[in-house]
């Protein structure tokens, strides 16, 4: 249809907003899609042109004017007619609780609350709980249904008239939704309230309250995007937020794509509860956070902190903590004003970010490409609600820089829960012990050179199969043949070493949660997970320990072997036993002792004898004792039992039962098993598919079970 005519191009345009209005209410405020986004495009783009030919025609709500007006040369500064006050911070429960004991002696003694019964317990407070969100605090004035000013807070007086770029924002209605008197007392509010809210919304003055933000994606985004134009990057989301609002140039503005979170409406209103501030504010057509709910008490206060603390990092947006909101506005009068903030409302946040300690030691990890890097040892603190043992230095040159010394107080950070860092040295605590950091000149894990690398602040370990070496022992020592330790696989535990949490198998046992959580891809439950995992296999199977040690040339039958010895010699049967025990017995032992041994030859035997009577090995072992770890016997090594003397090869797969599963069955009925065929072998198992193995036992007239001959001679 051609719109030829003023009047009908008027009531074409009027349409057109109106449409565009509705769907952006559907899109940002109830958070569904009618049509697409390129139909709405479209829908844009005719009233753009509309509106281009009949400038007349042009109003301050219109969709098209959310950027325009030319970059300013300055913020001019505004006094908001109601202050944006501070809030007092609470950090933990017992200041959660302070503050209602405060809050319930003036409410308890005034005497204007008539018809509430005296005397302590009997009055009782409902809240309106409320996300902390971390961005920028926002005052918009709305005239007559309009929007006319949005200002920053500033002092809390006066703050600048940033109007211009708050229009960019798509999520700040440039008219108030009006809503119907049935949609308001939908949500509780009485035929006066309503009727007093509609006058308001379209004839009076209003203002809303709330935070601009830039959302997480597109904090990626646009770091991705600069990344790409060679610009330096946004240090957070809500640095982000703020220096985009402060641009004199609201298209500038406008590529942030922020967005704007609505929590308090003021005005000739009257509402019974802060409640239904959130959906008046939604019926107006403003974005609001779907979680925050009212809470009947103090002790849900509490779960929805704990739990939305679980679910911050799911959440679009940054968060320090939440606001807690006495629900009932009559009370606010009541308990006034103290200071610079209100008692009625507090902000319960998250635990800091920052804390002090004192560095212990500094340890030299070697990373990926033999790179070494400093990693200091805490005393332990909480940092972001988690205990810390580590923090990262990231080279010799950071460690210049911040003059840092072992003995140091130092204060130590997780911003943006990354890995804790070091990030300033108190020196005026020091006490004269403390002792100058210096770069190993010999790798602190093999005993290569170190040396600097030309050019690089790195220093490195010129032994290539260093690290190959380490990763290969650190992920042999928690499989599911040694150790056990689920949810460590390869790639975990090369990241918890290449972190500098992990060195040595001894290092696993000293890891807490606090130590897991701030990693990437790391979420409370998976190092809550981990941490249970490893605490699970404290007690570690004898045999199972001795080949996790991975000692070369020692396979799981040898350290049966091994395991059957040292219990046999000890005298030992279904107890725990000390790594002490176990360090003196093969201490103990000669090289000719170990090569008197079953199945271990002269090759092995120097092997185990080489690997007990290291230092280095030694020390490890004492560690894991220090850090709880012990062992215990095992039912697959009895030496006693139908099968005792009795030595199985095993070939093919069995129908009825895993290789494992049968081993096992083997070792509990007191037999052997070997893994080649000699004239020491007893019987071959031979399930499906068998392997030379079965071939070489023919030649060699070695008895030969099928798997029902198998199991009928260990079932009975």
């Amino acid at each position: 249809m051609l719109h030829t005519t003023k009047a009908a191009i008027r009531q074409r345009i009027d349409r057109l907003r109106a449409q565009i209005n509705h769907y952006r209410y559907e899109y940002h405020v109830l958070d569904k899609s009618e049509i697409s986004d390129a139909a709405l495009d479209s829908l844009k783009n005719e009233l753009f042109r509309l509106e281009l030919e009949n400038p007349e025609l042009i109003t301050p709500d219109s969709p098209t004017q959310r950027v325009g007006g030319k970059p300013l040369a300055k913020f001019i500064k505004f006094r908001h007619e109601i202050g944006m006050y501070s809030l007092y911070d609470a950090f933990n429960e017992q200041d959660m609780r302070d503050w209602q004991e405060r809050n319930m002696n003036i409410l308890d003694k005034s005497p204007l609350l008539r018809g509430v019964p005296e005397g302590r317990g009997v009055f009782s407070l409902e809240y309106f709980i409320e996300l902390k969100v971390d961005g920028l605090a926002m005052s918009l004035k709305y005239d007559r249904g309009m929007f006319a000013v949005g200002a920053t807070r500033g002092d809390g007086e006066i703050g600048e008239d940033v109007t211009q770029n708050i229009r960019t924002i798509e999520s700040v209605p440039l008219s108030l939704r009006v809503p119907e008197s049935k949609e308001l007392e939908k949500i509780g509010l009485s035929s006066a309230q309503a009727k007093k809210l509609i006058v308001a919304a379209q004839s009076g003055i209003i203002y809303v309250r709330g935070e601009v933000v830039m959302t997480k994606k597109i904090f990626a985004k646009l770091n991705k995007k600069y990344a790409r134009e060679g610009k330096p990057p946004l240090a957070n989301p809500r640095n982000g937020a703020a220096g985009s609002i402060r641009q004199l140039d609201p298209k500038i503005t406008a590529e942030r794509e922020l967005d704007f979170y609505s929590y308090e409406i003021l005005g000739d209103i009257d509402l019974s509860k802060q409640s239904q501030k959130r959906e008046v504010l939604k019926l107006l057509g403003f974005k609001v956070i779907a979680e925050n709910r009212i809470c009947e008490d103090l002790e849900e206060v509490f779960a929805f902190y704990k739990d939305i603390g679980i679910k911050r990092e799911k959440l679009p947006f940054e968060i320090d903590g939440t606001v807690v909101k006495v629900n009932d506005l009559s009370l606010w009068d009541i308990l006034g004003m103290v200071g610079k903030g209100p008692r009625y409302m507090m902000a319960y946040k998250f635990p800091a970010m920052q804390v002090t300690t004192r560095v212990k030691n500094v340890a030299w990890q070697v990373g990926r490409t033999g790179t070494l890097t400093p990693v200091a040892e805490l005393e332990a603190a909480e940092v972001g609600g988690v205990t810390v043992t580590h923090a990262t230095l990231h080279n010799m040159d950071e460690i210049n820089r911040l003059g840092l010394k072992i003995g140091d107080t130092v204060i130590i950070e997780r911003a943006g829960d990354v890995i804790p860092k070091v990030v300033q040295v108190l020196p005026k605590l020091r006490i004269g012990s403390e002792k100058k950091i210096t770069v190993p000149k010999i790798c602190p894990m093999c005993g290569g050179r170190v040396e600097r690398v030309e050019g690089e602040v790195a220093y490195r370990c010129v032994n290539l199969s260093c690290y190959a070496v380490t990763l290969r022992g650190l992920t042999h020592f928690v499989s599911k043949s040694a150790a056990d330790i689920e949810g460590l696989g390869r790639k975990i535990v090369e990241q918890l070493e290449q972190e500098g949490l992990v060195s040595d198998i001894a290092d696993f046992y000293s890891l807490t949660e606090g130590d897991l959580k701030p990693l990437e891809r790391f979420a409370e439950k998976k190092a809550q997970n981990i941490i249970e995992s490893i605490n699970a296999r404290r007690v570690i199977d004898l045999s199972r320990f001795i080949y996790g040690l991975g000692i070369r040339h020692i396979g799981e039958e040898t350290a049966i072997t091994l395991a059957k010895k040292l219990l046999a010699q000890l005298k030992i049967k279904n107890s725990k036993l000390k790594i002490k025990e176990v360090i003196n017995y093969f201490g103990d032992l000669s090289l000719e002792d170990i090569k008197e041994m079953k199945d271990v030859g002269p090759i092995v035997a120097e092997s185990i004898f080489e690997w007990w009577h290291e230092k280095k090995n030694q020390a490890i072992l004492e560690k894991l004792e220090k850090n709880g770890v012990s062992l215990k016997t095992e039912e697959r090594l009895a030496e006693s039992g139908k099968l005792a003397g009795i030595t199985f090869v095993l070939t093919g797969t069995m129908a009825k039962l895993t290789r494992d599963e049968a081993k096992d069955k083997i070792r509990e009925l007191g037999g052997d098993i070997s893994e080649s065929v000699s004239k020491k072998t007893d019987f071959v198992v031979a399930g499906l598919e068998p392997g030379s193995k079965l071939d070489k036992a023919r030649k060699s007239g070695v008895k030969i079970l099928d798997e029902e001959g198998f199991l009928k001679m260990i079932n009975g």
